[in-house]
């Protein structure tokens, strides 16, 4: 999926939790009023297999908090964003509320929080666990763009071999793809930017009762997360950034940053799977050349997965998807073997719930709101030469994760961007922290200091380790860092490094 592959910043918890269970949707009450939240139980979010509830899941509360459609003109209306809640467990004293966004852009924090909050026990004794899902994701007046079937044919589209015939493929269905998302959202499409989500989660704030926004953001979440506290610096309270982003970055450095971060951490899990006696190749070399054939190969001869093909473009996507995290390496090693032998279940899995692709056939909105929060966030529009050598250095750094990046679908979008969002400086705000990880494919290290250092008010903290995010790897330094941080205030030294990569 060249058009978008490469530029999506999902989080671990997104990827990780998705991967093991079907997404599930939430029963939510309606918005009262533009001033308060009506909460009440989260009714069909259940456990796999029909497990009774942990004792989280069973206090889960979901409601709805009318905002703005346009934050310049209020009497445009109102649109309705969807809210999660869980309440802290105690014993000790309460922190009040801990908002949460997973990612993206275009994750639903409704349907992440309610199967990632048991990775924040300590955080949940003493903080209500908030998530929400922004505008233009999923319950909150979801972006959509065709049908299920449309999704289908753009998500499966090949992407090798890169030429001309390839390139006006996809030229001409990113076309479609933005007349579709223009006749079936076009009214929503300018108001659904970082600028106006970051206002809808002061008005978040202001429901919850709490004096400053207390916030945990990851990998897209970073962005929305400065922005916050560029806005509002004086309410932001205790807050982490975790797998961030630059967001100065313009589409072509993105591409390439991107590009090496995926092909760093390809080679990692080619090394890890040969280390522990890999399926499908003895050397990291023969490894390499038999995922490169495969992908090859998929072009001329897809493989039948039920009433379906795993193409190449499936089959990149999956690779890409489980290469988020090393939690995910066993698993993409034996769907990559399983491949090779004619059998694609796993890469369609893994590909299926990357792009939000329901056991149903139905898609999350998370294929479509992730372009079209992107392209509104930037008022930058490449030209085709700019794409070619966008493509041309990134296909250098990597034949296998090469691509044009998310300029080739901006580039067409119906509606004008604003660069707005890519300016931050949080003067004025507490303590925020920052943490980077070394190994990450999605969000690369080197955005970690260059937000730090645009926010003024921010502190370092590095993880030498691999995958995107690092609270959620499981590193235990990490996560007691960021503990102390949010429960008693302890802002980590500069250098704070943890990690042994």
């Amino acid at each position: 999926m060249r058009h978008v592959l490469t530029t999506v910043t999902l989080t671990v918890a997104v990827v990780a939790c998705s991967s093991q269970h079907p997404q599930q949707q939430a029963m939510l009450p309606s918005a009262t009023n533009s001033g308060g939240i009506a909460w009440g139980p989260c009714t069909d979010v259940t456990r796999p297999g029909g497990q009774t509830p942990t004792r989280q899941e069973s206090t889960m509360q979901c409601g709805k908090l009318a905002v703005p459609l346009d934050y310049a003109k209020p009497e445009a209306g109102t649109i309705e964003m969807a809210v999660i809640k869980i309440p802290a467990t105690g014993p000790g004293k309460r922190l009040g509320s801990l908002v949460f966004n997973f990612g993206g852009p275009g994750a639903s924090g409704v349907d992440t929080m309610a199967q990632a909050a048991k990775a924040f026990p300590r955080l949940n004794t003493q903080y209500d666990l908030v998530s929400f899902d922004p505008r233009g994701v999923q319950r909150s007046a979801g972006v959509r763009c065709g049908t299920s079937a449309e999704m289908d044919r753009w998500v499966s589209m090949d992407t090798i071999p890169v030429n001309e015939k390839t390139r006006a493929e996809s030229t001409a269905a990113n076309k479609e793809f933005a007349r579709l998302c223009a006749q079936d959202s076009g009214k929503l499409l300018p108001y659904v930017g970082t600028v106006n989500a970051a206002r809808d989660m002061d008005r978040l704030r202001a429901a919850l009762g709490e004096e400053k926004l207390n916030y945990f953001g990851m990998s897209y979440g970073t962005q929305l997360g400065a922005v916050y506290a560029t806005l509002f610096p004086k309410l932001v309270g205790q807050t982490v950034l975790d797998a961030p982003l630059d967001p100065t970055v313009n589409f072509e450095q993105r591409n390439l940053a991107q590009t090496a971060g995926f092909q760093q951490a390809y080679e990692s899990f080619l090394k890890s799977c040969v280390k522990d006696g890999c399926p499908f190749g003895k050397t990291v070399q023969e490894a390499d050349a038999n995922v490169n054939k495969l992908m090859n190969d998929l072009v001329t001869q897809p493989i039948k997965v039920g009433t379906r093909e795993l193409t190449q473009g499936l089959a990149s996507t999956g690779l890409a998807a489980a290469l988020y995290s090393q939690l995910s390496w066993p698993f993409l090693e034996q769907s990559l073997n399983q491949a090779m032998h004619g059998q694609g279940e796993g890469l369609m899995y893994l590909a299926d719930t990357y792009a939000g692709r329901k056991q149903d056939g139905t898609y999350t909105t998370e294929m479509t709101s992730f372009p079209a929060i992107t392209c509104v966030d930037s008022a930058e529009r490449p030209s085709e030469a700019e794409l070619r050598k966008s493509e041309a250095a990134s296909l250098k750094i990597s034949p296998l994760f090469g691509s044009e990046g998310a300029g080739g679908l901006c580039r067409l979008w119906p509606v004008p961007g604003s660069n707005q969002a890519r300016h931050v400086d949080a003067t004025g705000s507490g303590p925020i922290v920052v943490v980077g990880g070394t190994g990450d494919p999605a969000t690369p290290y080197q955005w970690a200091p260059k937000l730090t250092s645009q926010l003024k008010t921010a502190t370092l903290v590095t993880y030498k380790g691999e995958g995107h995010g690092a609270y959620l790897s499981g590193d235990k330094c990490v996560q007691n860092v960021v503990d102390a941080y949010l429960l008693n205030g302890t802002v980590p030294k500069q250098g704070t490094t943890c990690g042994t990569k």
